[in-house]
């Protein structure tokens, strides 16, 4: 990724401390770490270091499976079973459970994200994928540039780069003022006099706003603030 794309992106973890919220939140699949580092040692097979790295993780296997055999021959000399068919049977069932302890953990996120998601939340979330998509189509272009392609090169990048800072920019400042609301909208809602003047103005700044292509994003933190006076309004009507 070149050097002007570079923080542009936001990031998973970015996106968490922004909401407070696990949004997006992927369940970790025990297997695929496993298979980053079977991909990984079979590159190092492949480099000039094979022949060491075979007898490092032969020898390292071979060592685990003795220690293993003597600890089963010693504490659990009961089991009639071979040592390697119980080291399998315990890799299985650990994994199981650590799989089983994965889910749970991440269900439980999901139904928190579940209940404080606010529309103006979801389409937010919505607005930082299309972003996200942009900087990666971005860098994805770049490479095909650098491969040799020079025909795909992005005229005036500069302002293009301008534009993702900026909307990035009111992303950010979108999603603090929704979590600010989201996290105080029970004492907004008993103290609505006090928020009134500060809705107006909110609602100038719109207008003022619309015109221009990253004031759209911006909007969409300002309609948070003019959905919670709506909502107050309707709670008025109830009393």
């Amino acid at each position: 990724m070149r050097d002007d794309l570079q923080g542009l992106e936001i990031s998973q973890d970015e996106l968490q401390k922004l909401t407070n919220l696990p949004v997006n939140d992927q369940l970790l699949i025990i297997t695929n770490p496993l298979k980053k580092l079977v991909k990984i040692y079979i590159q190092k097979i492949k480099s000039s270091e094979g022949a060491t790295v075979i007898f490092i993780g032969f020898a390292t296997f071979v060592f685990t499976y003795i220690l293993f055999d003597i600890f089963v021959k010693i504490f659990v000399a009961w089991v009639t079973i071979p040592s390697w068919i119980l080291l399998i049977i315990l890799g299985i069932w650990i994994g199981g459970f650590t799989q089983s302890i994965l889910y749970l953990i991440w269900k439980s996120k999901s139904k928190i994200v579940k209940y404080h998601m606010t529309n103006s939340l979801r389409i937010l979330l919505k607005d930082v994928e299309r972003y996200n998509t942009v900087i990666r189509a971005i860098d994805i272009n770049d490479q095909i540039e650098e491969a040799g392609n020079p025909e795909v090169l992005i005229k005036e990048r500069e302002s293009v780069i301008e534009a993702l800072k900026l909307t990035k920019s009111d992303l950010v400042r979108a999603l603090k003022t929704e979590t600010i609301l989201r996290e105080n909208k029970s004492f907004i809602l008993s103290n609505t006099e006090l928020f009134v003047n500060n809705l107006a103005t909110l609602t100038a700044m719109q207008v003022n706003e619309q015109a221009t292509e990253h004031g759209r994003l911006l909007n969409e933190a300002l309609q948070i603030a003019l959905d919670v006076q709506h909502e107050m309004k309707r709670l008025q009507t109830q009393r």
